[in-house]
């Protein structure tokens, strides 16, 4: 066992395979479009007439899935190597300080998004007091924003797997 690891398992084989980068692929994208579903459908259900209340999804609703998003897709931009990167292994310089920068400017997107939709909950539908049929658009706000999150973070993952069915093309 090499002397540079962290913990003492070893890491499974199967997780430098293609098809487990290919599945966790596919996996956080059920996870996102699972995420868009449950607000879209809150989204429908509170202009439709079964809803019979005036609470309805307005676009303040609609503001931390858009930031959570955009932090998805900020997030994913970067490469991982990028965040180790020295001063001569790419053209310029400090481009490890600005690949964290931008990094931590799209999990504060992501952040964002999610403590928004729980202040949309809290603030639009628990305080007043409405019933648990109207609360489902604000808990929607939430599982959606939960669920971007968490699909960003298995895409991330999933595509910076180190592979060794990859040819380095470094000189």
């Amino acid at each position: 066992m090499s002397s540079h690891r962290l913990f003492r398992f070893p890491k499974p084989q199967w997780l430098n395979s293609p098809t487990t980068r290919t599945a966790g692929v596919y996996f956080a994208g059920a996870l996102f479009s699972l995420g868009f579903f449950f607000f879209v459908d809150a989204a429908t259900f509170s202009r439709s007439n079964r809803n019979g209340s005036e609470v309805h999804i307005k676009f303040i609703d609609w503001i931390p899935g858009i930031c959570s998003a955009l932090g998805m897709l900020v997030i994913n931009s970067i490469e991982k190597t990028r965040l180790s990167a020295d001063s001569y292994s790419y053209s310029g310089t400090g481009v490890a300080w600005k690949a964290r920068l931008v990094l931590f400017l799209g999990f504060a997107l992501m952040a964002g998004g999610l403590a928004g939709s729980v202040a949309v909950l809290v603030l639009k539908y628990v305080v007043p007091e409405y019933p648990l049929q109207l609360l489902y658009f604000g808990i929607a706000n939430v599982v959606a924003n939960g669920l971007i999150m968490l699909s960003s973070v298995v895409l991330w993952v999933s595509q910076n797997m180190e592979d060794d069915y990859t040819y380095n093309l470094a000189l």
